[in-house]
């Protein structure tokens, strides 16, 4: 690719927090909220005009659970964010989905204003419609940030930094190796999630109940794949949530071959994205009794991205971990959902691997400290795993917990020294007192058995 040089030239510092944190989703709404309840200057920037990420930008249409078919393992800043959203949302919602901590419709309008709420009133400030460009270096620190928007370009400096972009963006650009994919640079699909009106929930059950459907469709979509009115892929409609009983919010299909750190891939999906929401808008008035009269509403402001950048960080958790159900000593959250890699292509299949009831592994400060850099955290989906983990760990209420742990870690780093020189001890205490759940006995490491070579299998579905 041709190169060209710019002219030097002095930008103005327009901020100098305590603590940055770049991306407004799960991951980075939660750090904020924390960081700045425990008493820390704290500038929120986000790329949008709105919070929320995945869960408002993508339409994902449902909060992945937030138990482990038990309890929940997701407590704190997430799971209260979770009750403002069902309050907020109105009377009806509420009476309905009052005691769901899983698969909780995402009501998309009223998340963003909670979100908005509770990270203004956390006492943080929010930057929208910035994006950051590069990073400034001093060693094994970072002592800036240059962001664009519309008032031009200039310099953020602060203390520390929480990456939460989902892509490790703030890490890629100060130098963090990553891995990206699998062994062939393969990457999950993205998905264009949509939402729907003039639906009938009542008519729509009244098929499932009659044919013996299950709400994924699967004869009904493989019917349409055979006949033509579908797209060959996955065999199964990913998720639907009902708002309301006539508003419908979807995750269905898949866009193949986009890479999420890739500004060409994007604009295709988003172009073929639209395109297949009008195909399967045509498949649900013909063959899904209560969609006849559905009008499109509202489609994703870009496509659902699940997988881009993992960081090296100083401890990789891998599969073997979270088969074995292992607690570390410098546990920060508990995960419980299942391994979930969608397929890399038409003709491929899904991973999936489940816990067993009841049971969650836990989730290690260290595998959200980068390599090489003293001032930067990662939190969210790109933290240091491996890609069976990420394919469990990427979910919203995962990036809550992660997300709160790195605000708080950004409090206590704050007196002085860096992500490292946190006290493990002292971090899990304010966890636990600020509500996160980090299971019976926080701080005690599992006697791990190691894992036998072949007994790490996954299921499959198409």
């Amino acid at each position: 690719m041709p190169t060209i040089s710019i002219p030097a030239h002095q930008l103005p510092v327009s901020h100098t927090p305590d603590v940055v944190v770049l991306g407004g989703g799960a991951a980075g709404i939660a750090a904020a909220i924390a960081a700045a309840r425990n008493g820390v200057d704290t500038l929120l920037i986000e790329q949008r005009g709105y919070l929320g990420g995945m869960g408002t930008a993508a339409l994902v249409p449902a909060f992945c659970p937030y138990t482990d078919g038990e309890k929940p393992v997701i407590r704190g800043i997430g799971l209260e964010l979770l009750e403002k959203m069902k309050q907020a949302a109105g009377a009806d919602f509420m009476s309905k989905y009052k005691d769901w901590l899983n698969w909780v419709p995402i009501d998309v309008e009223t998340l963003k204003r909670v979100y908005d709420e509770e990270v203004l009133g956390s006492g943080a400030n929010i930057l929208f419609h910035t994006v950051a460009d590069q990073v400034l270096l001093d060693g094994d620190r970072i002592s800036g940030l240059v962001i664009s928007n519309k008032s031009g370009r200039s310099v953020v400096q602060a203390k520390l930094y929480i990456d939460a972009s989902g892509d490790a963006d703030l890490a890629a650009l100060s130098g963090v190796p990553f891995q990206s994919g699998g062994e062939q640079g393969e990457l999950q699909p993205g998905t264009m999630c949509y939402v729907v009106t003039g639906a009938d929930q009542a008519r729509f059950e009244q098929f499932l109940e009659e044919t013996g459907e299950h709400k994924q469709l699967v004869n009904t979509v493989t019917q349409a794949q055979q006949n033509g009115d579908l797209p060959e892929g996955r065999k199964r409609i990913s998720g639907m949530a009902w708002i309301t009983e006539s508003i419908v919010g979807f995750n269905f299909g898949h866009i193949f071959g986009i890479d999420g750190t890739n500004a060409e891939d994007l604009s295709r999906a988003a172009i073929e994205g639209r395109k297949l929401i009008d195909t399967q808008i045509r498949f649900l008035r013909k063959y899904v009794p209560g969609f006849e009269h559905i009008r499109l509403v509202h489609s994703g402001d870009q496509v659902g991205i699940r997988e881009t950048r993992r960081i090296e960080g100083d401890y990789t958790l891998v599969v073997e971990d979270f088969l074995a159900m292992r607690t570390f000593e410098d546990d920060i959250a508990r995960n419980s959902y299942f391994i979930d890699i969608h397929l890399a292509n038409a003709d491929s299949t899904m991973t999936i691997k489940h816990l067993p009831k009841g049971e969650s592994h836990g989730v290690p400060y260290r595998c959200m400290l980068p390599k090489g850099k003293s001032n930067l955290i990662v939190a969210g989906r790109a933290v240091s795993s491996d890609r069976p983990v990420q394919g469990s760990l990427r979910v919203m209420p995962n990036c809550f917990a992660m997300g709160q742990a790195a605000g708080v870690a950004a409090s206590i780093a704050n007196t002085g020294g860096g992500f490292r020189e946190v006290p493990i001890a002292e971090l899990q205490r304010k966890l636990v007192e600020q509500g996160a759940w980090l299971g019976e006995h926080p701080g005690q490491a599992d006697e791990i058995q190691p894992v036998a070579a072949g007994a790490v299998t996954f299921e499959k579905e198409c």
